[in-house]
């Protein structure tokens, strides 16, 4: 079954309110496996001896905030950001798309306090990864949302992503130009984009969908609707604190 309770797929991120500690042991984790020839990041381990940076606000730091991301929603200068790394296979990242999302966008995105950046982050193979770069190029003609909701509507999994079922879902989505979408999914700015959002999730530890950070504190898992409101809420405080 595609979720993130798969007894293959132990996730790393953990659920919000965990000591910082445990964060750090996940990056760890993380970086102990990490190829000898590319460090975790990219870059050369610190010297010994060298300040090392504070995982959480790492974490944290994630948050893009460009203003003109065709993969997310809310006000780049929101005080809370939650970026979703979730799979368009997976079952439980459907649950939360239906369920909770929805919710938040109306009573935390529209009144300015969340912003919302997704991910794709697709590990359940090449249906998967095309979902991903179809959702993107969905995104270059200001229709990624909707395509995210039909995507993940009751039973359009089940249906596959081939290529003829993408580009029906885009015409369910509303896109305009559905050449243009084509071209834009089959092409490499596609691809990087995709890279860049899994690069990202593997080197903070993502292996599970949907996986999330709220503030830089993770959640792992489609938690109800309150878990979310409660990390929001936190991390909402702790902005306001620290902006004074």
């Amino acid at each position: 079954m595609s979720s993130s309770r798969s007894s293959n797929r132990k996730p790393l991120l953990i659920s919000a309110g965990v000591a910082v500690a445990a964060i750090t042991l996940g990056l760890v984790s993380w970086q102990a496996t990490a190829p000898a020839d590319k460090p975790a990041g990219g870059s050369s381990a610190p010297a010994s001896g060298a300040p090392r940076t504070d995982p959480a606000a790492e974490l944290k730091a994630l948050a893009r905030r460009e203003s003109g991301d065709k993969l997310a929603v809310g006000r780049a200068d929101a005080p809370v950001v939650l970026i979703e790394y979730s799979d368009f296979k997976c079952g439980y990242c459907g649950k939360f798309a239906r369920d909770t999302e929805p919710a938040l966008v109306k009573k935390y995105v529209e009144d300015g306090t969340l912003r919302i950046e997704w991910r794709n982050f697709p590990i359940f193979g090449a249906d998967s990864e095309a979902a991903a770069k179809a959702a993107w190029a969905a995104g270059q003609q200001d229709r990624f949302q909707q395509f995210h909701a039909a995507a993940y509507a009751e039973g359009s999994k089940e249906k596959g992503f081939g290529g003829e079922r993408l580009t029906e879902l885009a015409r369910e989505a509303g896109v305009p130009d559905l050449e243009r979408f084509e071209k834009d999914m089959a092409g490499e700015q596609a691809a990087a984009a995709l890279n860049k959002d899994q690069e990202e999730g593997y080197r903070i530890g993502v292996t599970s969908t949907p996986s999330f950070l709220v503030n830089g504190q993770p959640i792992a898992g489609a938690q109800p609707t309150d878990a979310f409101a409660a990390a929001i809420a936190k991390a909402k405080t702790q902005a306001q604190a620290a902006a004074k």
